[in-house]
């Protein structure tokens, strides 16, 4: 028996367009957060495949001090602070989130029993400050080689 969680049904065709468009990659918080970045001198992978998972990515990636940075949305991936569930189609919709959820506590074990630091941001936190702290985290980790 497959634990896949069923595809979700949209509760009406302008939910379908707008979960259409909605981009998973290449967010505007993701560009600003490499822009910054790039800017400090810092080097770094987009999308790389989580090693060992399967259709997976790691959004900014700096794979020899193994640092993963991920840029999660907060809908998707549930912020304590702006996270809401939809009561249309709700019973489907709380799979599919706490699915998402689910999937990012295992994808970051995953990462952790590799060696990998891992490191979570929501949408909403300022890019300057995400910046800041990957920046300390990957000059702490070079250093340290």
């Amino acid at each position: 028996m497959s634990s896949a969680i069923p595809p979700m049904i949209p509760s009406s065709p302008g939910v379908s367009e707008r979960m259409r468009r909605q981009s998973s990659r290449d967010t505007k918080c993701e560009i600003e957060v490499r822009k910054l970045l790039h800017a400090n001198g810092l080097r770094y992978r987009v999308h790389v495949p989580v090693p060992g998972i399967p259709r997976r990515n790691i959004d900014v990636a700096f794979r020899p001090v193994k640092v993963a940075v991920f840029l999660d949305g907060c809908f998707w991936h549930g912020c304590p602070q702006h996270a809401t569930r939809p009561a249309a189609n709700a019973s489907s919709w709380s799979r599919k989130l706490d699915g998402n959820m689910a999937r990012d506590r295992a994808t970051t074990a995953h990462l952790e029993a590799q060696g990998w630091t891992v490191l979570r941001f929501w949408e909403h936190e300022a890019p300057e400050e995400v910046a800041a702290r990957v920046a300390r985290t990957v000059r702490r980790l070079r250093a340290a080689l």
